[in-house]
C-alpha cells in the first residue's frame, strides 16, 4: 500500500489524512523523502549550466517538498499530541535533520553556484523580492558554516548534530515533568475557590483517571489556582512543582543540557567569527546587537521593579492583616494581588470569566479579521489529529485564501504555552498554494469552556500570528508569513490583542454563558480599566527572564547556568517575592531549539511598535479605520520577510517609534 505521507492527499484543500497516517508511516516516509530531497540538492549543485536564478536559488526553493510535507505533519502532531512513539520518532529525526542541514550548506559546488550569482546579482535583472531572497539564501548557507572547511566544517556539523539532540530531549523532559505532577485536591481544598477553577479541576482530576480534583501543571489551571486559594500550603505545593518543571533530578532534569547547548552555542559563534553567540544571533534581528536590547529592557526594568517593589509592601500588609508571618513569597503574590484587585478595583475574574466563553471568543476574533481585512470563516468537516480540534476555510470575497485550524484544551500529550504554526504556507511559486495554519493553545476544559481575560488574549494573540500566514501574498515560501526578523515576528501577534480590548468588541461577543445578557458596561469597565493592574509584577518576571537569557549568550558560557541566573537576579535587585516567567530548566522559548535564544527580549522589542501600530488607528477613524487596516495588510501582513523589517514597519507608519508608548500601555510612564 502507498504510504499516506507520501501520497497525493485527496483531501479538502490538501489537509492531511489524519485518519489514514499511522505513527509506523512516518519513519519510512522520513526516510524517502531525505533521500529524494538529498537528490533534488545534488542535482542543483552538479548542474552543469552555469548558475541562474531559475536553476539554483528557484530550485531550492521547490526542492524538498516532500520532506516538507511528512516533517509538516510529524512536528504538528509532536507538539500538540505526542506519545512514546512520536517521542523517540522525534529523537531519531532530530540528528538526522541537522546533519541533513549540515550537507547541505556544506556542499561547496551549491555554495559556490550560490556566491556566484552574489557577486553577480546587480546584473541578474531580479525582482526587489527575488533580491531579497538571494540574499537571505547566501547570508543563510554563511551562517550555518558553508565557508568553512576541513577540521572546522566537521566540527560544525557535530555541534548542530549534538544542539539537535539536546533540543528534542529538553522539550520531551518538559514535557514528562508537566504531565507526571499532579495534586489531588479533597472536597474541603476547594473551599473558596470560584466555580470555574473548581469545574476545571474536577475535568483535569478525570481526564487523569481520577475520583476527584486535580491541580496540574496547565497555566490555565494552576495560574487561577494560585490567585484563588485559600489555602496557603496548597498553593506553595503547587508553586514548588510549578518552578521545579525540569529540575527535579533524575532522567528528565534538564539543567545539564542547558549547560551544554550554551557552551554549543558559544562554539558555533566563534567558529563563524563571532565573540558570543548573541552577537551572531542578533545580527540579522531589527535590534542588532545585544548592547540595543539591553538598554530598551533596562528602560523598561527601571519603573517596572519600582512599581513592584511598591505593590510587595502593599500586598505585604495584606498579608499581616491574614495573620501571616514571614515574607511575601512567590506563591503568595498571585493570591493577595487579586485579592487586591477585587477590593480596589471591585473586580474579580471569576464574574468575568462566564462572559468569556471560548466559543464566543473565537467567533469575535473571526469578527475582528472580517471587519479589517474582508475574511469569512466557514466550519470545514476534514479529518484532523485529535477529537479537540476544528477547521474553517477562510475566504474572502468568495475566494479561497487559507485554511485554519484551532487545537485549544490542554492535555498531557500536549506541550504547555501557545503557539501558531503552519503546516503549509503560502507561496506562488513553484505551484500557487494557500497556508494551512494552526493555532494551538491549552485553556482549561469545561462545559462550556470559560476563558480568563488572559486566556482570551492568548487567543487573540496566537490568532494575530495566523493572520501573518492566512493574509501573506509572496511567491517564494521562504519569506512567506511569519519568515521574519524574530523581533518583528511579535508584532501582528501583539497588535491583534488590542482588538480584544475594544469596547464594542466585548459589548458584542462577552455574554453570559447561562443567560446570554451583554457584560454589564460597569464590569466592561473594570475589565478595561484593570488591563494595566499589577504590571509591575509582570514586567518584571518578563524582563527578568529576557535579561538572564541575553546574558547567558552575550559572552562566555557559564559553565552554571542555574548559579549564573542567580547572579543576574541579584545584580538586577529582583524582587524576592518574583519568580522568572521562564527559569533555564523550563525555558523552552531558549532551550527547546534556538528561535528565541538571545530573543526573548522580542515581545517587547515587538510591543514597542504594537502599541505605536494601534495608536496610528485610534489616531485615524478608530479601531477599524478601514484605511489603517489595509495599511496593515498592504505594507505588513501580506510581505512576510520579502523586505527589512524596519522598512515594512517604516511604509506603515512612517517613521520608528520609541518606547514611550510602551511605557504608556503598561501604566509604568510618569
Amino acid at each position: 500500500m502507498t504510504n499516506p505521507l507520501l501520497a497525493e492527499w485527496n483531501t479538502p484543500f490538501r489537509i492531511a489524512p489524519f485518519d489514514a497516517i499511522k505513527d509506523e508511516d512516518f519513519a519510512p516516509a522520513f526516510t524517502a523523502a531525505l533521500e529524494e530531497a538529498e537528490a533534488e540538492i545534488t542535482a542543483i549543485a552538479e548542474n552543469p549550466a552555469p548558475p541562474t536564478f531559475a536553476n539554483t536559488i528557484e530550485a531550492l526553493e521547490a526542492s524538498g517538498a516532500a520532506l516538507d510535507k511528512v516533517l509538516g505533519v510529524f512536528f504538528t502532531l509532536a507538539g500538540a499530541d505526542s506519545n512514546p512513539a512520536r517521542q523517540a520518532l522525534q529523537r531519531d529525526f532530530a540528528p538526522k535533520l541537522a546533519a541533513h542541514s549540515s550537507w547541505v550548506t556544506g556542499n561547496k559546488a551549491l555554495f559556490h553556484r550560490i556566491e556566484a550569482l552574489w557577486r553577480d546579482r546587480d546584473a541578474l535583472d531580479l525582482t526587489a523580492e527575488q533580491a531579497r531572497v538571494l540574499m537571505l539564501t547566501h547570508r543563510a548557507f554563511r551562517r550555518a558554516g558553508a565557508a568553512l572547511s576541513g577540521a572546522e566544517e566537521e566540527e560544525m556539523r557535530a555541534i548542530m548534530a549534538r544542539l539537535a539532540e539536546l533540543g528534542t530531549a529538553f522539550t520531551q523532559n518538559l514535557l514528562a515533568d508537566e504531565a507526571a505532577w499532579h495534586m489531588e485536591l479533597a472536597e474541603n481544598d476547594l473551599d473558596g475557590l470560584p466555580d470555574f477553577v473548581i469545574d476545571a479541576a474536577r475535568a483535569a482530576g478525570a481526564e487523569k483517571g481520577l475520583d476527584g480534583p486535580a491541580i496540574t501543571l496547565s497555566r490555565s489551571l494552576i495560574v487561577p489556582f494560585l490567585q484563588f486559594s485559600p489555602r496557603r500550603d496548597l498553593r506553595e505545593r503547587a508553586f514548588a512543582a510549578w518552578a521545579a518543571r525540569g529540575a527535579g533530578g533524575g532522567d528528565t532534569d534538564n539543567r545539564a543540557i542547558a549547560a551544554e547547548t550554551l557552551k554549543l552555542r558559544h562554539e558555533r559563534a566563534q567558529l563563524l567569527g563571532y565573540d558570543s553567540f548573541a552577537s551572531f544571533k542578533l545580527e540579522t534581528e531589527m535590534a542588532g546587537t545585544p548592547e540595543a536590547v539591553r538598554d530598551l529592557l533596562m528602560r523598561v526594568w527601571t519603573p517596572a521593579r519600582a512599581r513592584a517593589e511598591a505593590d510587595a509592601q502593599i500586598l505585604t500588609r495584606m498579608m499581616r492583616a491574614d495573620g501571616v508571618n514571614g515574607a511575601l513569597e512567590p506563591w503568595d503574590w498571585r493570591y493577595y494581588a487579586e485579592k487586591r484587585r477585587q477590593a480596589e478595583h471591585d473586580f474579580d475574574e471569576g464574574a468575568v470569566k462566564p462572559y468569556l466563553q471560548l466559543d464566543r471568543m473565537i467567533e469575535a476574533a473571526f469578527a475582528c479579521a472580517q471587519r479589517l481585512f474582508g475574511l469569512e470563516f466557514r466550519a470545514l468537516d476534514a479529518p484532523l489529529y485529535h477529537p479537540d480540534c476544528r477547521a474553517w476555510e477562510v475566504t474572502r470575497g468568495g475566494e479561497h485564501v487559507a485554511v485554519f485550524i484551532g487545537d485549544y484544551f490542554a492535555r498531557p500529550s500536549k506541550r504547555s504555552g501557545a503557539w501558531c504554526s503552519a503546516m503549509r504556507g503560502q507561496a506562488k511559486f513553484p505551484r500557487v498554494q494557500g497556508p494551512v495554519v494552526i493555532n494551538v493553545c491549552n485553556f482549561a476544559r469545561g462545559e462550556p469552556a470559560l476563558l480568563s481575560y488572559d486566556d482570551a488574549r492568548t487567543l487573540f494573540h496566537e490568532f494575530g500570528h495566523a493572520l501573518h500566514q492566512m493574509l501573506s501574498d509572496v511567491t517564494y515560501e521562504s519569506v512567506s508569513g511569519t519568515s521574519v526578523a524574530r523581533d518583528f515576528v511579535e508584532l501582528p501577534s501583539q497588535l491583534f490583542e488590542h482588538w480584544l480590548e475594544v469596547p464594542e468588541v466585548l459589548a458584542e461577543f462577552a455574554r453570559h454563558a447561562e443567560t446570554g445578557a451583554p457584560m454589564p458596561r460597569a464590569l466592561l469597565d473594570k475589565v478595561l480599566g484593570a488591563a494595566t493592574y499589577d504590571m509591575g509584577f509582570q514586567t518584571v518576571e518578563y524582563i527578568a527572564s529576557a535579561l538572564v537569557d541575553l546574558d547567558f549568550h552575550d559572552g562566555a558560557p557559564p559553565a552554571d547556568p542555574m548559579a549564573r541566573q542567580a547572579e543576574v537576579l541579584a545584580e538586577l535587585g529582583m524582587p524576592h517575592a518574583i519568580a522568572m516567567r521562564h527559569a533555564t530548566p523550563h525555558f523552552a522559548h531558549v532551550f527547546s531549539g534556538d528561535g528565541y535564544s538571545s530573543g526573548y527580549y522580542s515581545y517587547m522589542w515587538s510591543e514597542v511598535m504594537d502599541a505605536d501600530a494601534f495608536a496610528s488607528f485610534e489616531e485615524a477613524g478608530g479601531a477599524f479605520d478601514p484605511e489603517r487596516a489595509a495599511a496593515l495588510e498592504r505594507h505588513i501582513l501580506s510581505r512576510g520577510g520579502s523586505e527589512e523589517a524596519e522598512a515594512l514597519y517604516r511604509a506603515f507608519r512612517g517613521r520608528m517609534p520609541g518606547p514611550e508608548a510602551l511605557l504608556e500601555g503598561r501604566g509604568l510612564a510618569g
